[in-house]
């Protein structure tokens, strides 16, 4: 839009100050460690930079999923360590990282060649994964002492801090938490005992996964929990502060006859001579296309049932049950009256998915 106007008021509004508070939560919860704010996905939707503006000074570093998340940020005047979480695509990446001191990952055996091969200005942080068990990203645990050998021994490297993830952290007591965190200090044991190490991630942080101690070398990754939601499964009451509240107005009010339909393929009939409200807000913004008849909408003071499928642009609510409903009105999809968890809980997602799918076109609002 010219000159940054928006005259649809469709809008993720977004509380600094809740994210400095759940910042300063994190950073109460590791303790000694030192911490790593995840800002990737655009800051899980909330926008990266302006995160990494409100977040700073309660994180000792950044970290972002690959190499052009992280330049947005240096463009921005950060100097902050970034890491990048999935590494380099390419040995071209690597004088860049050098250059910008930008920490990747190192999880694959072409990446360490690469690194191995190169020419840098500077020595490079890096972070060496261990596959202890999420099958996704990471050497195994019996080539994690060959690879640290040899980063330890390449002129290329400034340090290596060793790192695993989680695949069950959120759930509490589960037993592969306990089988990963043993193949992870087997590791540990057989590489260098000074090293730097990162296991915690926020469900690991704010569950009894780890016992993080004093130890002043390990690092805690913590992305979702700046965000408002725990993500863990252990029923103790946190508390943090909803950063997006998610907004659309009211753009039309009609009555419905008992037994019609209402929206693409007919799928919500009217059970009652009913009230339907559409709202500005579609899937082209965000807001999943599956989610079902009855996912809850927060307007005019209560929870008011979605009422047919999600359209590109629209949805329509049954406001049958309002004493009082009108064109311009405000609808909250999710925030302070209406948590993203229990949002995603009734769409069958994740409240990760559901922040960070909210689409550019949806203009962020900075309180």
């Amino acid at each position: 839009m010219s000159n940054g106007l928006h005259f649809r008021p469709t809008r993720a509004e977004i509380d600094s100050d809740a994210l400095r508070h759940n910042a300063a939560m994190a950073r109460k919860h590791a303790g000694h460690c030192k911490l790593l704010g995840v800002i990737k996905a655009n800051g899980y939707g909330h926008g990266a930079v302006e995160v990494a503006h409100a977040i700073n000074g309660s994180v000792d570093a950044y970290g972002v999923a690959f190499i052009d998340e992280a330049l947005k940020l240096r463009d921005a005047g950060f100097t902050q360590p970034i890491v990048l979480l999935e590494g380099c695509f390419s040995e071209a990446e690597l004088p860049v990282c050098a250059h910008y001191n930008l920490q990747p990952v190192v999880h694959q055996q072409q990446q360490l060649d690469a690194i191995l091969q190169a020419r840098l200005v500077k020595p490079l942080a890096v972070w060496l994964k261990a596959d202890t068990g999420m099958h996704r990203l990471g050497f195994s645990p019996d080539e994690v002492e060959r690879v640290s050998q040899q980063l330890e021994n390449c002129p290329q490297i400034a340090s290596v801090t060793l790192m695993t993830h989680f695949a069950n952290a959120d759930v509490t007591h589960h037993p592969l938490n306990e089988a990963q965190l043993d193949r992870f200090n087997e590791v540990c044991a057989r590489t260098t005992p000074a090293r730097a190490l990162s296991a915690a991630n926020t469900a690991a942080l704010l569950s009894s996964v780890l016992d993080l101690g004093g130890e002043a070398s390990q690092w805690c990754r913590t992305g979702i929990m700046l965000y408002g939601v725990d993500p863990t499964d252990s029923g103790t009451p946190m508390s943090l502060l909803p950063t997006m509240r998610l907004i659309a107005p009211v753009m039309a009010i009609r009555e419905v006859p008992k037994g019609a339909a209402v929206g693409y393929g007919s799928t919500w009939v009217a059970e009652r001579d009913s009230r339907i409200a559409t709202l500005a807000i579609g899937y082209a913004d965000g807001y999943p296309r599956h989610a079902p008849n009855g996912t809850p909408v927060w307007l005019n003071g209560q929870q008011v049932p979605l009422a047919g499928t999600v359209s590109m642009d629209m949805i329509t609510v049954d406001v049958t049950d309002l004493a009082q409903v009108n064109v311009g009105d405000e609808a909250e999809l999710w925030g302070p009256h209406l948590s993203v968890a229990t949002v995603a809980d009734a769409i069958g997602t994740i409240t990760y998915e559901l922040l960070t799918r909210v689409s550019e076109r949806v203009p962020r609002h900075y309180k």
